[in-house]
């Protein structure tokens, strides 16, 4: 195969990829405002639909078992239609849910089948750009999840519910199910010389980089509401941080003078943290969720893409240690920082992103310089993890 037809298969694999997450991030950006809907629909106290978000971490950690014998057994475009199909079937679920049991129902479709997309996201888009290319997909997915609470409260402000909103992301997902045809990966073989530390470090890595990233989804707008403001306002201002990410993620990794690109990912976490944490006025909290977007926005990606080439085992055992990693951060660590509401205000809860930040950065020696490799037809990409 030339160099054009392979960097004309990796633009095609961008592209089918970064539609399934964009729609899947619309999805699950909509998960937590469908829960006061279905609340309001289904006549059920709110706190009875609270597993609706957690579906999607529960499909990770349920994809990180099975996820290595389902990529031994099928091909990956036969993973990639299933879990579109049942995205999106999971996204009509709780667009027409007439019961709790349908909607939940539809909760686990979405973390299922999304946990599936994700799972081999990092295996399409590998290679020496794989950092890039997985922070330009997720980009995307960002964008379309600011989309999701605006196009809900608009709905449902015509007289229907706004659960009908969610069927927006069924159409490009079973179009993505019908025509997708990715190319079949590169397995690596394992190796006798695995060394553990290695993947135990990446898979920390993981936690903590998609940890503080859901303190800020889960609590953006309860810190908020804890300024003053009030709760369609705090709503509206929540989406500062998601804002932040799409940024971010479209701006991409940032390396200056030589340094890991997390230098000034940190540097933007930690200011952002500080000025949710440290200030009450909501303008200057709002400010500090888009600094703090823009800062954690490229962790996921290179801790997930790190965590993939580590040599010494399989891709896509490794893809599903990702899964695995991602779902025990979004299961613990909100959990987490509410158990700390209770001792201390959410405001100095906040902070607890600072330490983790910080043994992040310590077991992936941030400070040391880029070594840059090259393949054909790629930009430069920085190996920024050791």
């Amino acid at each position: 195969m030339t160099d054009q037809s392979l960097d004309q298969s990796g633009r095609r694999e961008e592209v089918e990829i970064g539609v399934a997450l964009g729609a899947l991030g619309f999805l699950l950006s909509g998960l937590g405002a469908c829960v006061a809907v279905l609340a309001r629909d289904l006549d059920l106290p709110a706190e009875r639909l609270a597993l609706l978000p957690s579906a999607f971490a529960v499909g990770l950690l349920v994809v990180a078992v099975v996820g290595p014998v389902v990529l031994r057994t099928f091909a990956i475009s036969a993973v990639l239609r299933v879990g579109s199909i049942v995205c999106a079937l999971g996204g009509v679920l709780i667009a027409v849910a007439p019961q709790y049991v349908v909607a939940i129902g539809g909760g686990l479709c979405v973390g299922l089948g999304g946990a599936l997309l994700i799972l081999i996201a990092p295996l399409l888009l590998s290679g020496p750009t794989a950092a890039v290319r997985l922070t330009k997909v997720n980009a995307f997915a960002s964008a379309t999840g600011i989309l999701a609470p605006l196009a809900i409260g608009a709905v449902d402000t015509l007289g229907s519910t706004g659960r009908l909103a969610m069927l927006a992301a069924a159409p490009p997902l079973l179009a993505l199910a019908v025509f997708a045809r990715p190319a079949a990966t590169h397995q690596q073989a394992a190796s006798g010389g695995l060394v553990v530390s290695q993947v135990a470090k990446g898979w920390l890595r993981v936690v903590l980089a998609v940890a503080v990233e859901f303190c800020f989804v889960v609590w953006a707008v309860a810190r908020l509401v804890a300024t003053g403001l009030p709760m369609a306002t705090a709503a509206l201002l929540g989406s500062a941080f998601p804002v932040g990410l799409a940024a971010g993620r479209a701006i991409g990794p940032l390396s200056l003078r030589g340094w890991s690109p997390l230098v000034p990912a940190g540097v933007l976490a930690v200011g952002g943290t500080l000025l949710v944490s440290l200030f009450d006025g909501p303008g200057m909290v709002t400010v500090g969720l888009v600094v703090a977007g823009i800062g954690i926005a490229p962790l996921y990606p290179m801790t997930v893409a790190a965590l993939v080439a580590t040599p010494g085992l399989s891709p896509a055992r490794l893809a599903a240690l990702g899964a695995a990693a991602s779902g025990a951060a979004i299961l613990s660590a909100p959990a987490i920082l509410a158990g700390l509401t209770r001792v201390v205000d959410l405001r100095i809860a906040f902070l607890i992103t600072i330490p983790l930040l910080a043994i992040l950065f310590a077991i992936s020696r941030p400070l040391r310089p880029l070594s840059v490799r090259t393949s054909p037809g790629d930009h430069a990409a920085p190996r920024v993890l050791r």
